[in-house]
C-alpha cells in the first residue's frame, strides 16, 4: 500500500527516538487544502482509530485513515535532505498534478 525508503525509515526511527516516542508508528493522511486541493498529512502516532488500516513496510507501521486509503494506494514515503528543503517526500502514482513544493495535490 505505502512503501516507506530506507532514507525515510532511518529518519523516522531517528527522529521518534529523539522525540522519545517509542512505541508509535506513522499516520499518514489525506485532507483538503493547499493549492492542489488535497494536502498530505504525516505525524507520529500511537492511538489506532477504529476505521484505521496498518500497513508494514520496510520494518515501519504506517496506518491510514479510511477516508485517505484509495488517494494513497501505492505511494511511496521518502525523505530528502536536499537544498531545495528537508523533509518527508510523497511520490503518488495517482497524483495528477502536484503543486510546487509537493505538499499538495489533485486528482
Amino acid at each position: 500500500m505505502i512503501k516507506v525508503t530506507d532514507m525515510a525509515k532511518d529518519t523516522a526511527l531517528r527522529m521518534m527516538a529523539e522525540e522519545q516516542k517509542d512505541g508509535f508508528f506513522i499516520r499518514v493522511g489525506v485532507e483538503g487544502g493547499g493549492c492542489s486541493g488535497l494536502m498530505y498529512q504525516l505525524k507520529f502516532d500511537d492511538q489506532m482509530n477504529e476505521d484505521d488500516k496498518e500497513f508494514m513496510d520496510n520494518g515501519i507501521k504506517v496506518v491510514v485513515d479510511k477516508k485517505s486509503v484509495l488517494y494513497l494506494v501505492g505511494t511511496t514515503l521518502d525523505y530528502s535532505g536536499g537544498l531545495n528543503g528537508k523533509g518527508f517526500v510523497f511520490s503518488n502514482p495517482n497524483a495528477a498534478r502536484t503543486c510546487g513544493c509537493g505538499e499538495s495535490f489533485s486528482l
